[in-house]
């Protein structure tokens, strides 16, 4: 039997070996968020509106300016904010949750961007391309942050 993919969300899961807090502290301090994924302006209150920044995809109709809310926070185990090209060129809009777990003493993490459109090309095109991007390259770098603001142990 052959899984069909979900055309609606990209999911990533992955095991990083130091505690929940330490995750939790890389992906709502900004400063630490920065270095993992982009300059932003987020603060962690539900209800809070920043933007990540990068570099723009004219071809993929991307402003390099992501706009976000968040829409839930529970400490150390749940963000999930908005995510929208603050262009009116493109009118993708989703959601991304980062779902933290303590497990076998580190941090089960699970990563789910949603709301893509399966019938619309521009969505499934950022849908591929976030897809390698979470699994790829952002979550790897979130671990490397995660490391270094961990306690260590004496």
């Amino acid at each position: 039997m052959t899984d069909t993919p979900d055309l609606t969300q990209v999911r990533v899961e992955d095991f990083l070996p130091q505690p929940p807090e330490a995750v939790w502290r890389a992906l709502t301090t900004p400063e630490l968020l920065a270095q993992w994924l982009m300059p932003n302006d987020f603060a962690p209150a539900v209800g809070h509106r920043f933007h990540f920044r990068t570099e723009p995809i004219p071809a993929a109709h991307f402003s390099g300016v992501i706009a976000c809310e968040v829409l839930e926070l529970r400490k150390p185990e749940l963000l999930v904010i908005s995510w929208a090209d603050e262009s009116a060129e493109n009118d993708m809009a989703t959601t991304v949750s980062f779902q933290l777990e303590a497990h076998d003493g580190g941090t089960r993490l699970t990563v789910v961007q949603a709301g893509y459109r399966a019938d619309h090309p521009g969505d499934q095109m950022a849908r591929t391309i976030m897809g390698s991007g979470w699994a790829g390259r952002i979550v790897p770098r979130l671990k490397e942050v995660a490391h270094v603001v961990a306690p260590q142990a004496s």
